[in-house]
């Protein structure tokens, strides 16, 4: 395993991690995700990834059950959550949904705590933006978590950069914890926002990316090219968004296209995926997800190919894929 620092921070995480959207619950019970943790950890994995409104909660609750059955010195993981939806996101209380208002972070971080069973979580981001509450309320209250213990480091996901760099100087103003990271969508059909939006972010602000979704949901592994498999992710009721984009004709197109470039170097489809994503050197872990520990053994494999995509291979990657990004 390789390990990148979380942007200008000193913590280490593993380029790949491990995330518990969609499985946990879902598709992983209590048992799953403890022998799944396991062969993530044995492998070098050290960042396990989860949010408040994963499963209503209870997606945080079986990865803590996971963590107290196999017992590892807190040292030697980084867990992460994230805040913004609330557990019932059909409830009817205005503070507890589709925030980041003081009210609602101060009593989610707890709830959070206590699902997970531990003192404190490593990194807590806003999981989208607010735009209803100002920014400087919402980056006080993330640096008073971190003040009295109850996280470490505090970040953004899918936030504009023109609102992370409000953020940033609202903090720095004020002396109060920056954000260090952000949590976005990257992979080879949904780049603008890493390559482009985010650029002087990087030398600016020192931001780490903890990027989701390698695969584009599926996508990338080249599965859904007839249709949708029983069984995937894209069959899941609560993931019926997802279909339209699974199944797109041209996007399917050029993944078999990729199929041949991911043989030559030795890999599959999705390995050459997620591959491509960490080679991006402002990304410091691609957050990769499983049901089974075969898939995630698999998806681990990516390693292998990083050192292969030399510039020359990243151009054929990028005539490929580049003109159907978002």
């Amino acid at each position: 395993m390789q390990y990148r620092r979380l942007g200008r921070s000193g913590l280490r995480v593993s380029t790949l991690s491990l995330g518990s959207w969609v499985t946990y619950h879902n598709q992983v019970d209590t048992g799953q995700a403890r022998e799944m943790m396991a062969a993530a950890f044995d492998a070098g994995v050290n960042f396990f990834d989860n949010a408040e409104v994963y499963a209503a909660g209870r997606s945080e609750t079986i990865m803590g059950q996971a963590l107290k059955e196999l017992g590892w010195p807190r040292l030697n993981y980084v867990v992460s959550t994230k805040f913004f939806w609330g557990l019932d996101r059909q409830g009817d209380a205005v503070n507890r949904k589709d925030t980041l208002n003081r009210k609602y972070l101060m009593q989610a971080i707890d709830g959070s705590l206590q699902r997970f069973g531990l003192d404190f979580i490593d990194l807590i981001y806003c999981h989208r933006p607010d735009p209803h509450t100002p920014i400087e309320e919402t980056a006080r209250a993330m640096h008073d978590i971190i003040q009295q213990g109850k996280a470490l480091y505090w970040g953004t996901s899918e936030w504009s950069a023109a609102d992370i760099h409000a953020a940033w100087e609202a903090a720095g103003r004020h002396g109060w914890h920056k954000p260090l990271m952000e949590q976005p969508q990257y992979n080879l059909f949904h780049r603008r926002r890493v390559e482009h939006e985010y650029a002087h972010l990087y030398q600016d602000f020192g931001l780490g990316l903890t990027t989701w979704s390698p695969l584009a949901s599926g996508l990338l592994t080249g599965k859904y090219r007839a249709g949708v498999p029983a069984g995937s992710r894209g069959a899941l009721e609560n993931m019926a968004f997802l279909r339209d984009g699974l199944l797109d004709a041209a996007k399917n197109a050029a993944v078999a296209q990729l199929e041949p470039i991911a043989a030559e170097l030795g890999g599959t489809l999705a390995q050459l995926a997620i591959a491509w994503t960490a080679k991006n050197p402002h990304v410091s872990t691609v957050i990769t997800g499983a049901s089974q520990v075969s898939q995630l053994q698999a998806n681990l494999g990516a390693l292998a190919l990083i050192d292969k995509l030399t510039p020359e291979v990243m151009a054929r990657i990028d005539a490929i894929s580049a003109p159907l990004a978002e």
